[in-house]
């Protein structure tokens, strides 16, 4: 499939748009069990917050309370009844996952910064306006719902789609592409039609004047 059989003209794969990284495997499933516990994590830590009413802080303060008093007690135990002592996962960031997401995140902020950037200095009005409209969709949608829904909805959204777009990938550009160009027919149409005819209209208009 040519890069003109596909959106926007791209020559790159989803995946190295995204970064080719931890990231971009998380985001296309080539990690499936890491994915899908991120969602189900998520999917409870939205059930307790919503049916509990505890807040992020409040319940992580008590989680982390919790499991510091089981761990101390448990190894007090078992130091005094001449026991194993807890098996205690050797936790451990590696280098390289900590540089990719900083390099992830780092890209991804110096775009925020430059469109906002070219923004304020009005040098892109039509960027202006695709901003305007992004954070007025976020702010009727966030009307009619609370952050935390709307963060677990969003990350649903940023875990499932791309997966999915990749998958069906040829289908989708295909359809896509086919409605695109039957729209650029009908705007030649309608400016054939009725907007040369204004024109026309409006200059014969002046020029009696």
């Amino acid at each position: 499939m040519g890069s003109s059989d596909r959106l926007f003209n791209r020559e790159r794969t989803l995946h190295e748009i995204l970064g080719a990284g931890l990231v971009a495997d998380l985001i296309l499933w080539r990690q499936k069990n890491i994915t899908v516990g991120i969602l189900l994590v998520t999917l409870a830590a939205w059930i307790v917050f919503e049916k509990s009413g505890y807040t992020l802080l409040s319940l992580v303060s008590n989680v982390l309370l919790l499991l510091i008093v089981i761990l101390f007690l448990w190894a007090k135990s078992a130091a005094i009844l001449n026991r194993p002592a807890p098996p205690l996962p050797h936790l451990h960031l590696s280098e390289e996952m900590v540089n990719e997401v900083a390099t992830f995140i780092r890209i991804r902020v110096n775009n925020v910064f430059s469109v906002s950037q070219d923004i304020a200095l009005g040098k892109n009005s039509r960027l202006f306006l695709k901003v305007a409209s992004c954070l007025w969709l976020i702010s009727f949608v966030g009307g009619f719902t609370d952050f935390l829904t709307l963060a677990y909805t969003s990350l649903f959204i940023v875990l499932t789609v791309p997966a999915l777009y990749e998958r069906y990938e040829d289908n989708i550009d295909r359809h896509v592409l086919k409605c695109y160009r039957k729209l650029c027919q009908l705007y030649v149409k309608i400016n054939e039609e009725y907007v040369s005819r204004v024109q026309h209209y409006i200059l014969e208009k002046q020029k009696l004047s």
